[in-house]
């Protein structure tokens, strides 16, 4: 009777400890919209998040720091971030932290072989004093094919010519660049390891956006489709890393123009496609999600809280090719505000 009475008091003094105890703090949360290769930019926003120090060291604690994706692409040190966020992975987990990187469409681009707004400082980052020798042994393993490529384009060109077409048009270290981008390659089996899509506490993370087209997915199955279309260097328009719909290109949460796709129309017989109120409403319900955030859609005027704040648009034109703001989003127990740091706009 007395042993069964102390139990009951001792479970009773631990549930009201239980109770009275706070409850655990929701570690901070710093995003950063598209870097586009600006290195001073993106060090410059993490020094004002203090996430890390005067040397570049993570101080960050148990905080998450989310990047969306465009790191790479119109600016010259896309190779520099890309070496600072893979140590800063480290480093925050040894912390408690953690950091997200998530892939961009430009990301997807470079790793299967579309380098339309590679910077030629990109190439450059990569060159070495053996690049000339190993550029040298590439044309002699592949003279054949590389002939044709140019013949095809006009016939009468000589030999001689296409040696000098090949070099004007093939800069020191673009060799090394698409060794290390390729899907093998060192970046390229980076960014096939990060995720396409992340939800944290509540806050639903893209590059592009998600519509309702991928609202009947996970977030694993999302991200496992992903790294599969990475892997195998997908290049049809329906593989999700290039799907206009997909998370790393969708802006149909932010705009509907002639250049944004649509989402698709309701499966009710010649029913419109939601409006953007009623899409964003669906795809928060479906992943339970409080409000999502996004890059890809740069707006120079700022960071953007969109249809009653559930959806926050974080690209900004930070770098220096765009010459926006710099900016970060902070959440901090589930409020977000909007931060710039000096030095990002016009300069």
């Amino acid at each position: 009777m007395w042993a069964w009475a102390r139990h009951w008091i001792d479970a009773t003094l631990l549930l009201l400890l239980v109770l009275a105890s706070p409850a655990p703090a929701t570690p901070r949360i710093v995003a950063v919209g598209d870097l586009h290769g600006d290195h001073r930019a993106f060090v410059a926003i993490l020094r004002a998040a203090r996430l890390i120090d005067a040397r570049d060291h993570w101080i960050g604690g148990d905080a998450i720091f989310v990047q969306t994706g465009d790191v790479t692409d119109r600016g010259p040190d896309s190779l520099r971030i890309i070496r600072d966020l893979i140590r800063l992975q480290r480093e925050s987990q040894g912390a408690g932290g953690r950091v997200v990187a998530l892939v961009g469409n430009h990301e997807a681009m470079n790793l299967t072989g579309d380098l339309r707004y590679v910077h030629p400082g990109e190439y450059a980052a990569f060159a070495t004093r053996d690049s000339r020798r190993r550029r040298d042994r590439f044309y002699e393993r592949n003279r054949g094919a590389i002939e044709t490529h140019y013949r095809d384009r006009d016939a009468r060109l000589t030999g001689g010519q296409i040696r000098d077409r090949f070099e004007r048009e093939t800069p020191l270290g673009q060799i090394e660049h698409r060794a290390a981008w390729a899907p093998t390659g060192e970046i390229g089996r980076w960014v096939a390891s990060n995720p396409a899509v992340a939800l944290i506490d509540g806050n639903l993370f893209a590059h592009g956006g998600i519509g309702v087209a991928y609202a009947n997915l996970s977030v694993d199955e999302i991200n496992r489709r992903a790294t599969e279309a990475l892997h195998a260097n997908a290049q049809g328009r329906d593989a999700i890393i290039n799907d206009p719909r997909g998370p790393l290109w969708y802006r149909g949460l932010i705009r509907r123009d002639a250049d944004t796709e649509a989402p698709p129309a309701t499966a009710v017989a010649e029913a419109p496609p939601p409006s953007m109120e009623e899409e964003i409403t669906a795809v928060l319900a479906a992943f339970g999600a409080r409000r999502m955030i996004v890059g890809h859609t740069p707006n120079l005027a700022g960071i953007q809280f969109l249809h009653g704040g559930r959806l926050i648009a974080i690209d900004t034109g930070i770098s220096a090719r765009y010459g926006g703001p710099r900016t970060y989003l902070e959440i901090v127990n589930g409020e977000a505000t909007a931060h710039v740091v000096p030095g990002g706009a016009a300069r």
